[in-house]
């Protein structure tokens, strides 16, 4: 009898057809884009409105910092969702813990759009904000790891930067949309009704939005390889043990890859908020456009880095983008000092460049660290714990050194550490390798075959 290896060629490709990858493309994209708009709402609401609404202090620097805490809690709560989600989509599947998380994010953030303030029930509106926002970050800790699975496992494994950048392309488009929202919200409103409702809709609509991300993704199947698993009876009993017992180096890689990347987001569309109102005195709306156009850019530079990456060495992408990001800590706000609204928007939509050529391949990266039965508890894991030294903190700790030091260099070498530590993870991460895919979906649709013939 004829071993399972030997009954495909060795160039096999995913035994799907170009409607499939493109429908695990658009479900990865859009799902994740509605995910994020919720963590991006609540994002911008962080930085000008709940200061005011629900930590009122007579420092404006006290609100400020006790409203990136609850951002923070959005990233210590990912490994959370890591963990639990994490492992079962090794053990169930990529598509269930799809659905399951964008569920729980998308209720948790309807909620927080009907959440009484400070004034009208004290201290427990914002521990019932903390607690919502954890729930949020449980939700995005468990949706990355399946979205980046879902597109590249479709896809070609030669082209997995481009494939698995879908879930890549979620978090600027959902930041488009949020901040689309506010900008209108801010433009149109008062700044008493702003406050009092205005910031409310933006949250109120995610209903809509997550409903639509459903119905897409419950027409999905699960991923070839995850069926090849299946097949070869070669799904994981204990995936996080295995993980931290045989994946060490690669997890740490994973990692370290991130905390760049992560850094830099939050400067160019959190920090910037709080900075350019406050210490430079633009104004609301323009900030929010500056942004807004820097995250309408990312939507085509994203998938273009990932496809550039499968061209070119992704470490090596992946790193001059880092050390470019390093260098632009400083030049953004040696610009910025001029007070120039144009300056703004082409310092952040340069930050978000560099973002955007880190951040694109990295999916792709993070995925090709573990194999092909460890990933979605690998990358979760890596993705989710990279946050809480990564992203969460990052507001917090620019907001911190800008009134401790009453300067923005500080700020900037906290950015540089982020990507020198995101090169070691690079220097430690290995290569694409795309035989481990076509061996699994060689062997799993084989031995799907002798089932069936029995």
């Amino acid at each position: 009898m004829a071993t399972p290896q030997a009954m495909a060629p060795v160039d096999a490709k995913p035994p799907v057809g170009r409607k499939d990858m493109y429908k695990a493309f658009a479900a990865s994209l859009t799902g994740t884009a509605l995910e994020f708009y919720d963590f991006a709402v609540y994002s911008a609401a962080a930085a000008i409105v709940f200061p005011l609404i629900f930590f009122p202090a007579s420092d404006p620097v006290t609100g400020t910092l006790l409203a990136f805490s609850t951002y923070a809690v959005g990233y210590i709560s990912r490994p959370v969702g890591g963990i639990i989600f994490g492992r079962l989509g090794d053990e169930i599947g990529r598509k269930k813990i799809l659905v399951i998380t964008l569920m729980l994010i998308g209720v948790a953030t309807f909620l927080i759009g009907l959440l009484p303030t400070y004034d009208n029930i004290g201290v427990i509106a914002p521990a019932i904000l903390v607690f919502l926002r954890f729930a949020q970050g449980v939700g995005v800790g468990g949706e990355w790891g399946g979205a980046v699975l879902l597109s590249s496992e479709f896809g070609d494994p030669n082209k997995r930067g481009f494939w698995a950048s879908a879930a890549q392309i979620g978090p600027p488009a959902g930041n488009l949309m949020a901040n689309g929202a506010l900008a209108v919200l801010t433009l149109t409103l008062s700044e008493e009704d702003f406050l009092s409702f205005g910031w409310r809709i933006a949250f109120l609509i995610s209903a809509l939005l997550v409903a639509f991300g459903l119905w897409i993704r419950l027409k999905l199947e699960d991923t070839p390889i995850f069926k090849a698993m299946e097949a070869r009876g070669d799904k994981p009993k204990a995936p996080i043990r295995e993980v931290l017992a045989t994946q060490r180096r690669p997890l740490i890689a994973a990692m370290l890859s991130r905390i760049g990347p992560d850094v830099l987001y939050a400067m160019c569309t959190v920090f910037t908020l709080t900075y350019g109102i406050q210490e430079l005195g633009f104004d609301r709306g323009q900030v929010l456009v500056a942004v807004l156009i820097g995250s309408a850019l990312q939507i085509f530079t994203m998938p273009l880095a990932g496809a550039i990456s499968d061209r070119i060495n992704r470490r090596l992408v992946y790193g001059v983008a880092a050390v470019g990001a390093a260098v632009w800590a400083y030049l953004f706000f040696i610009v910025l000092e001029g007070r120039s609204p144009v300056m703004l928007v082409v310092g952040i939509v340069l930050g978000l460049l560099c973002h955007s050529f880190m951040y694109g391949p990295q999916a792709a990266f993070v995925v090709e660290q573990f194999s092909p039965r460890l990933r979605s508890t690998g990358s979760s894991l890596a993705y989710t714990f990279a946050g809480i030294i990564g992203g969460a903190i990052a507001p917090f700790m620019f907001t911190l050194l800008l009134s401790t030091y009453d300067s923005w260099v500080p700020v900037a070498v906290y950015l540089s550490v982020a990507c020198l530590l995101t090169l070691v993870g690079l220097a430690l991460g290995r290569d694409s390798n795309v035989a481990e895919d076509k061996e699994y979906l060689q062997t799993g649709q084989a031995a799907a075959e002798l089932v069936e013939s029995k």
